[in-house]
């Protein structure tokens, strides 16, 4: 150990006296060591009371404040902390207002404010008084895979998917909303449904802690109707989230017009040169589709445009026209209200609600009469006609639209596996931080 400094070295008196403790110590190796018994539970008070009070109609969030003991001057500083989030004459009924008790002081430490399943503004008092921030319910993006056999309708069918049992209804009902939109100008699942048809999609998903879907996207689905086909890619070529849809050789799934102008409706009536009147009872011809659905139900342009007329005509109670740029005229009957800004000289993009079904007019019940009519005034059949194609992938997203089609396409060849978990980003949602804290007073 000639190398080794002189310091580090062990003596023999150390070896010695290391030696003497391990041999003195281990009788004391052998003995049991002694054990606590168990302790009786100890239960402590929470430290924080909670009370939660639900707005109750013409009741202010003052008022509840005031009944809260808080003073004038701690009502108005909480109200200035809560409009830094929020507008508090923007709340509705039922809104949840937890009030946050210090039990040892007896005194109001803080107030949660639900404004949404997403949103709640947290109030909280220090020694400046009180301040404000906005929580935001954390999202992961997920992706699910389903697939399913029709034996009677495509509602019937995903509802009762077992593979999307653990969805709750509102989600469920989503997808088939979804896949009703995709599929549209191919399918009319109110009609050309057949038993034994079958499905497949994935969908991205964003996901609350509670389960529940706070938004998503299908990405990729095939519905075949009576043994042919159809497919429908998601593909953004413009990358700004505007997206559509379109077929596997790059072709838009879309039509110039929607092929119905309510979803998932039920023909009441068709287009007919000689029908029986319901209510005159005389023979006329029914020069439109009327579409059966409960009062309140939106209606849909089914096609880009501008509103020529929005009010009262006749027979047809609330009518809206809208011209479209290659000459065809639109025409939705029977409303019970128009949309939000629909009135003459409004443009309109396809899938923008302009009224809600209704039964003003002559109508024996709540439905939409819709109509479509040429350049010169002729009515068509909405049911018969040819709609003309959207435009394709363009040119210069061929390369893109290659890779990305390709690979989502081959999602439903299998279940895909979950990828990790990960915070919503991306045009579809923009990234918000859990808590964004904006002190105030």
């Amino acid at each position: 150990m000639s190398g080794t400094p002189s310091f580090l070295r062990p003596s023999a008196a150390g070896l010695a006296a290391v030696a003497g403790v391990l041999f003195l110590g281990w009788p004391w190796l052998g003995r049991s060591v002694p054990e606590i018994g168990p302790l009786d539970p100890l239960l402590a008070a929470a430290p924080e009371r909670v009370e939660t009070i639900r707005l109750a109609p013409g009741q202010t969030f003052g008022e509840i404040l005031a009944r809260a003991s808080l003073s004038w001057e701690e009502q108005n500083s909480l109200l200035l902390a809560f409009r830094e989030q929020a507008n508090p004459r923007r709340m509705g009924v039922g809104t949840a207002i937890a009030l946050r008790w210090l039990v040892s002081e007896g005194r109001l430490r803080g107030v949660d404010v639900t404004l949404s399943r997403d949103e709640t503004v947290r109030l909280t008092k220090d020694e400046t008084g009180w301040t404000s921030e906005l929580l935001v319910t954390p999202v992961t993006v997920d992706t699910l895979y389903a697939e399913g056999t029709v034996e009677d309708a495509l509602w019937n069918a995903v509802l009762s998917n077992e593979g999307l049992s653990h969805l709750p209804a509102p989600d469920r009902a989503w997808v088939v909303a979804g896949l009703d939109q995709v599929f549209q100008w191919q399918i009319d699942f109110s009609r050309q449904v057949r038993a034994g048809d079958t499905y497949r999609f994935v969908v991205e998903r964003e996901v609350r802690p509670d389960g529940s879907m706070r938004s998503g996207r299908i990405l990729v689905a095939e519905y075949v109707n009576s043994g042919t086909p159809y497919r429908a890619v998601w593909f953004d070529p413009n990358g700004d989230g505007q997206g559509t849809y379109y077929d596997e050789e790059g072709k838009s799934v879309r039509r110039a017009f929607l092929t119905k102008p309510i979803e998932l409706a039920r023909i009441s009536s068709r287009f007919s040169n000689a029908r029986l009147h319901p209510i005159l009872n005389t023979v006329r011809a029914h020069r439109g589709v009327d579409f059966a659905a409960p009062t309140g139900t939106p209606v849909m342009a089914t096609g880009d445009g501008v509103v020529v007329s929005a009010g009262r005509q006749g027979d047809l109670g609330n009518l809206v026209e809208i011209r479209h740029p290659n000459g065809w005229l639109t025409r939705y009957g029977h409303l019970s209200r128009f949309g939000p800004g629909i009135r003459a000289g409004a443009r309109v993009r396809q899938g923008q609600i302009v009224g809600y079904v209704g039964m003003t007019g002559l109508a024996t019940g709540p439905h939409l009469h819709y109509e479509m009519r040429r350049r010169d005034g002729t009515a068509m059949d909405p049911l018969a006609v040819r709609l003309p194609p959207g435009d394709p992938v363009p040119s210069q997203a061929l390369a893109r639209w290659a890779q990305e089609s390709r690979e989502r396409l081959s999602l439903l060849e299998r279940p895909p596996k979950a990828p990790p978990a990960r915070m919503a980003q991306g045009p579809a949602s923009p990234p918000v931080p859990e808590t964004a804290s904006r002190g105030g007073r």
